[in-house]
């Protein structure tokens, strides 16, 4: 039996007892404390794990540990106690800053960027867990180490395979002002051979999608792609990069947002290493509070989690202060998972199916013109068939009060989900990316939802599925 410090909480437990009304219910994260990226996304031993950037002691982003919360079913989610923490005299004191986790040999390994000190340059630094992730041995190796020179900033390391051999990569800025990506061989896990700079945001299809000083939070999956044969168990086929793009002064408002490209994968002929050749890009996220996601390529699928931050109130909408994210104690939220593909050459961005398993009692069907929407519910919006000036709106309406929180064009034929989940919205349009928003209803406010004529909506209550066992 576990010690009482090692048990699992169950999520719903800790969102029932919460008492502010922000708090989101269905997207699991500690009761108190600040969290940011999701890292060390994996599926071992039948549960999915999910850890993130996180600060225990205070809703601000200081001394950065692992939080750690895992799944059977992407549905029922139980929180686990610290995962890292930063250890004094270590590679690591500063924080255990952005990583990923795999299975090296059988054994649970995590790489992850840790630094010394403020304004120090980050390491890849190992960790060994338990079979279970939940108990971690941190001995302070290092990998790799800052390079030198034109690298002058280098974080988020990303494992990845191509051809039967292991790679990493990890986010860069150059001396001229550039975002780049690292490239290394790894076939030991504890020694990590630095190849050079792999990639930079002066390619032109780069500059155009994914504009950055230091690309942050690199991801490289093959992806199932519509024109393509997904299957074949071989690596050719559509491979997705994905970069956080990070401009200085960002202070965690990030402006640049997430943006991908999409290309190939090939071996050099002179050396076998992968070469990437990107043909598209864009934007992974509409919202301008989706940063830092992480992406885990599975046999079947390719999810991804993003972080969706509190703030001072973006495009019109209601922030929270300082003082007032103080005072919740908590800030910081994970997106629902999302699948991800390509159609007709575009990235395709949709909420997992296990996300159906939240859904509850019919508010509204086949609703018109204006609905009104729980704080915590799925819309689904069916367009007409035919054109126009078409606009799907949620706002906040209260007395004398009202905030447009999402506005969107809807075509003909075309269907949107919108998750509210108290103050996080998710906005899914098929056959295209999301829309992430935060957004905080005052007291006596509630959601509206606005369709445009023709349209219609279905909108259900999110309720948790009844406890197994």
């Amino acid at each position: 039996m576990p010690s009482p410090d090692l048990a699992a909480v169950r999520f719903e437990d800790v969102a029932a007892a919460h008492t502010d009304p922000a708090f989101p219910r269905f997207h699991p994260r500690p009761a108190q404390g600040w969290i940011n990226d999701p890292n060390g996304i994996s599926h071992i031993n039948g549960r999915y794990h999910v850890f993130f950037q996180y600060n225990p002691d205070s809703a601000r982003h200081h001394r950065i540990a692992w939080g750690h919360v895992s799944s059977a079913d992407l549905v029922r989610w139980e929180e686990h106690p610290v995962a890292l923490r930063p250890q004094p005299g270590g590679p690591d004191e500063y924080g255990c800053w952005t990583g990923v986790v795999t299975d090296d040999g059988g054994v649970p390994t995590a790489a992850y960027s840790g630094v010394r000190g403020d304004g120090g340059h980050s390491q890849v630094v190992i960790a060994r867990g338990s079979e279970d992730l939940v108990n971690w041995d941190q001995t302070g190796h290092v990998a790799a180490s800052m390079p030198g020179g034109q690298v002058t900033a280098v974080r988020d390391p990303f494992i990845f395979r191509f051809n039967g051999k292991r790679y990493a990569m990890q986010g860069a800025g150059l001396a001229n002002g550039h975002a780049a990506l690292l490239l290394y061989t790894v076939e030991d896990m504890s020694d990590w051979k630095y190849q050079g700079v792999w990639l930079t945001s002066e390619n032109p299809v780069a500059a155009e999608s994914t504009p950055a000083e230091i690309w942050e939070c690199p991801q490289l999956v093959r992806v199932p792609d519509s024109a393509t044969s997904s299957d074949s168990g071989t690596d050719s086929g559509t491979w997705l990069m994905m970069f956080s793009l990070w401009l200085s002064g960002d202070a965690h408002e990030h402006a640049n947002g997430v943006g991908h490209l999409i290309g190939s994968l090939t071996a050099d002929p002179a050396t076998g290493l992968p070469v990437f050749t990107p043909r598209s890009g864009g934007k992974s996220d509409l919202g301008r509070d989706f940063y830092a996601p992480q992406i885990v390529a599975l046999e079947d699928r390719v999810l991804l989690w993003g972080w969706a931050n509190e703030g001072p109130g973006r495009d019109g909408r209601r922030g929270r202060s300082q003082d007032e994210i103080d005072a919740a104690g908590w800030a910081g939220v994970l997106t629902f998972p999302r699948e991800l593909s390509v159609v007709d050459g575009a990235l395709a961005v949709s909420p997992a199916p296990e996300i159906a398993g939240y859904r509850g009692v019919p508010v509204a069907s086949a609703a018109r013109c204006t609905v009104v929407v729980p704080p915590f519910a799925e819309a689904v919006v069916t367009a007409g068939a035919t054109g126009g000036d078409a606009a799907v709106e949620l706002l906040l309406v209260g007395k004398g009060s009202s905030q447009m929180v999402f506005r969107g064009a809807l075509e003909p034929g075309e269907e949107l989900r919108i998750f509210v989940d108290a103050s996080l919205v998710e906005v899914y349009r098929s056959g295209s990316v999301a829309t992430t928003l935060r957004a905080y209803p005052a007291a006596g406010e509630e959601w509206e939802l606005h369709l445009p004529a023709g349209a219609v909506a279905d909108v259900r209550a999110l309720e948790q599925p009844p406890v197994q066992g």
